[in-house]
């Protein structure tokens, strides 16, 4: 939040609709983390938070954190679904997978089908828009949206999630 402030004169609220300031901060970023590539273990992890917060706010979710950022998760709680939100900003800023990250989303192996199916009929972004925040929580959202709808289909509605289950 202080980095996009202080750069754009603009506070973020902790609302999706702010996320468009940070995809903007990402795109300024990625030039810096060019030239100097320690920037990222600075960066990352403040574009990380501020999504994984949003992301927890708007779809309910718990935050996993131990020692490294790297086994940083955002554990969902109204259906089965994790990643680490710090992972997905690395990749918003190298625009490249980051081994080791996690930042592709887990799903149970009986969801992954459906999901890998409404994914699909998704419009196409560019790579510039693929990896930016505003792009991974609509996909988020339809991710949640999708499962949410077949738990109620299956009588499941009111299951949730706590980090015991994905333990």
């Amino acid at each position: 939040m202080r980095f996009v402030a202080s750069k754009y004169k603009v506070a973020l609220d902790g609302t999706p609709d702010t996320l468009s300031l940070v995809d903007q901060y990402v795109r300024d970023a990625r030039e810096a983390v060019h030239e100097r590539p320690e920037s990222i273990d600075l960066v990352a992890p403040a574009i990380g938070a501020y999504l994984g917060e949003v992301m927890r706010r708007e779809f309910g979710a718990e935050w996993n954190v131990s020692e490294s950022y790297e086994s940083y998760r955002l554990y969902f709680t109204n259906v089965y679904l994790s990643f680490n939100p710090i992972g997905v900003a690395r990749e918003a800023l190298t625009q490249e997978e980051q081994d080791g990250w996690h930042a592709h989303f887990a799903l149970d192996p009986g969801d992954s089908e459906v999901i890998e199916a409404r994914l699909s009929i998704m419009p196409l972004e560019s790579e510039d828009e693929y990896y930016l925040p505003t792009t991974r929580f609509d996909v988020v959202a339809v991710i949640v949206s999708t499962l949410r709808a077949k738990a109620e289909q299956t009588g499941l509605g009111d299951v949730s999630f706590t980090s015991d289950d994905y333990e």
